[in-house]
């Protein structure tokens, strides 16, 4: 870390620090990764005016007993023991409407004795809820300077601000009162530490004395610790327990002389007759089905004319520019290669911000919450629990975020299964090639008015992902020799109205993470698609060309239908071609031809590569103007059958489905499992599970 004042921003997890850090530090930031672990590291620059300072952003915690790995993290660098990271100064972020909870984590770090500054968050949420807070009380019951902030608004920031400037000119006294009597709770084993260590707090004493082991302390040192914990009978699970009663004993007079709440008694009423229908044993799972059903029924049919439109737009580009541009290799570049591929991704974009916005629906009324709870029971049937749901249903978006989130997961076997098996998923890269070979071969029909056929197959695909995703789990369990108790703690959130724009800017960026992050996989796709299927072995390609020209001469009748033998020809002896045959004899069990054989080894860059390459190669090959769907649906085998015939559009989709195609989500595998081991186990088992049945569905339909 280089020189400068040290700020640690911590804070329970969702209490506004994301937010706030933002706020601190605007630009200034810079990502990476604490050292030896696979948790994210945010630092910015934090402008103090004489006091130059970096704060950084430690993992959201709940207290000072850590289970999680990010916990760790957290945990280390507040006691000191980090030999990366020191932290002058705390600045504590609390949630205003929930203080109870927040105040626990608070008075943990009070105890360590280091200059701490309080900034309370989510004040409008509070004054919603009818609470008040008095500030100035709070400041003087807790000892440390309290901030009301608003990140958002920018409100309070410069308070703050001169409050951590305060506390660094002005640090707390070493022997003002605790928050509890610490020693008291093991007092001989802490005095013996302090003789030790006569710096550290007695809070801190404590706290090496119960997890010493996981610090880098030197052997010698380690055992004299040992020794004590020997020589007076210390109890760990006793003297937290005690700990923790103590201070809620504090917390609970705090909130009743300094916390104004109006009674909860009829939200927490509504809440609870709400859960009663929502969360019923029976009712409960007939109103989560409908709710996905729903959801991916909304996919299509409000996604359909913005679709419709944008492809449109591209077709009538196409069109154009093909009767003002010269024949030339630049123009059948752009044509081919540009357009198409752009094509290719600002069609789907309707149906990831429809996916994306109903999704953060569901996390802002309170739902998705209740979906961890009733999938807890089924979940622990197959080796994961109830928080394993929450990355799963954040695979239906994207593997490698959600497979990142599973550092949630306490128990480290459950936490591994999550990660072996959220990409059975169908994240948001597959929906571009569901929706284009749905459309291919499932007839737009809606029955009672409302239910889409073509809905109804989106659904079914998604479900076989979670399916297969559960059976996976249930068979690797056997397997993962981890032997760890396992609990499910969720706390419910009350029920509330979404905020609808932050439902509109989750949508605007998804959609510009898509855009601009796939976009540029799928655009570099295209383009060196374009080039490897419009060029071959010199000596081919000039012998097709002299054939050609012989045959228009003879029969200038005929030209169109030799232009379009010609193409033909000369995609398949390009180079694309050329790599598409070679892996033909493999797929075509499957009911894939060597073009499909080209996007499957292109979609491993990146799923929706599938759309763009199929465009790239049907553009290449043919003259017409028509749509890719178009295109795909005249497509015919040398025999004269469709290539995307049912039983082949269906194979191709339970493919897709299961197949791990992505080079990213295996990457972030071997980074959070710290082994190449897995990901290769992962590789293996969902691509041999794709092709048997893909080969089975085949083989049953054709």
């Amino acid at each position: 870390m280089k020189a400068g004042i040290h700020i640690a921003l911590v804070g329970n997890p969702n209490c506004g620090k994301s937010s706030l850090f933002n706020a601190l530090t605007g630009l200034n930031q810079k990502v990476g990764n604490f050292p030896g672990v696979t948790v994210d590291k945010k630092t910015g620059e934090l402008n103090l005016g004489e006091y130059p300072a970096t704060l950084i952003d430690l993992p959201g915690t709940y207290s000072f007993y850590p289970k999680r790995e990010d916990e760790w993290v957290a945990y280390k660098v507040l006691m000191g023991v980090d030999l990366e990271i020191n932290s002058d100064v705390i600045l504590l972020v609390a949630d205003a409407s929930n203080l109870k909870r927040n105040l626990l984590f608070c008075s943990q770090i009070i105890d360590l004795k280091k200059p701490v500054v309080l900034a309370l968050t989510m004040n409008d949420l509070a004054a919603k809820k009818g609470i008040k807070i008095d500030i100035a009380g709070l400041q003087k019951d807790l000892g440390i300077p309290v901030v009301a902030v608003d990140a958002r608004k920018n409100k309070g920031l410069t308070e703050l601000k001169n409050a951590i400037v305060g506390i660094i000119k002005t640090p707390r006294p070493k022997n003002q009162e605790s928050f509890i009597d610490n020693k008291n709770l093991a007092p001989t084993a802490i005095e013996a530490f302090t003789n030790l260590f006569p710096t550290t707090s007695d809070y801190a004493a404590l706290h090496y004395l119960m997890h010493h082991k996981a610090f880098p302390l030197e052997v010698e040192m380690q055992n004299k610790i040992d020794q004590i914990e020997i020589d007076n009978q210390f109890n760990h699970t006793k003297t937290q327990a005690q700990e923790i009663l103590q201070r809620y004993g504090r917390i609970q007079v705090i909130i009743k002389n300094r916390v104004t709440e109006p009674d909860p008694s009829a939200k927490k009423k509504r809440t609870d007759q709400l859960d009663n229908i929502f969360l019923h044993r029976i009712g409960g799972y007939a109103i989560l089905f409908s709710v996905l059903f729903i959801l991916f029924q909304s996919v299509f049919w409000m996604a359909k004319y913005p679709m419709d439109g944008i492809e449109w737009v591209f077709t009538n580009l196409t069109v154009y520019l093909n009767e003002v541009l010269p024949i030339a290799w630049w123009a059948d570049l752009l044509v081919n290669g540009i357009v198409a591929g752009l094509g290719g991704i600002f069609v789907f974009v309707p149906q990831i911000m429809i996916l994306f916005g109903l999704i953060t629906l569901l996390e802002d009324t309170g739902y998705m919450a209740r979906i961890s709870f009733l999938s807890d029971k089924l979940m622990r049937k197959v080796g994961l629990n109830g928080k394993s749901v929450m990355p799963m249903i954040s695979g239906f978006a994207c593997a490698v975020p959600a497979i990142m989130s599973a550092r949630n997961i306490e128990n480290k076997k459950e936490r591994l299964l999550t990660i072996m098996v959220t990409p059975f998923m169908s994240c948001s890269a597959r929906l571009p090639v569901y929706t284009i070979l749905i459309s291919l071969v499932i007839d737009n029909k809606v029955y009672f008015g409302f239910l889409s056929l073509q809905g109804i197959v989106m659904m079914g695909l998604y479900l076989l992902g979670i399916v297969m995703a559960l059976l996976a789990s249930m068979v690797l369990k056997w397997f993962v020799r981890i032997k760890e108790k396992s609990y499910f703690i969720l706390e419910l959130p009350v029920y509330r109205a979404p905020r609808w724009g932050n439902v509109g800017v989750t949508m605007v960026q998804k959609a510009k993470i898509f855009v601009t992050d796939a976009g540029k996989v799928i655009m570099i796709i295209s383009l060196l698609l374009w080039f490897l299927s419009s060029y071959g072995p010199n000596k081919k390609m000039e012998q097709l060309e002299a054939t050609h020209t012989q045959q228009v001469q003879l029969h200038p009748e005929q030209q169109a239908t030799l232009d379009r033998i010609y193409n033909t020809q000369k995609l398949e002896n390009s180079y694309a071609g050329i790599l598409g045959k070679s892996i033909e004899p493999a797929i075509a069990p499957l009911g894939f031809d060597w073009k499909i054989g080209i996007a499957l080894i292109t979609s491993f860059a990146a799923r929706e590569v599938f759309v763009g390459t199929m465009a790239t190669l049907y553009s290449v090959e043919a003259d017409d103007n028509n749509s890719l769907t178009d295109k795909l649906k005249a497509a015919k085998r040398p025999d004269g059958t469709a290539v995307y015939s049912l039983a082949a559009a269906i194979s191709l989709m339970i493919f897709y489905v299961l197949a791990m195609q992505c080079m990213s989500t295996l990457v972030i595998v071997k980074r959070e499992t710290a082994s190449w081991k897995w990901p290769a186990i992962q590789f293996f088992m969902m691509t041999g599970l794709a092709y048997l049945m893909s080969w089975g569905a085949f083989a049953l339909l054709k």
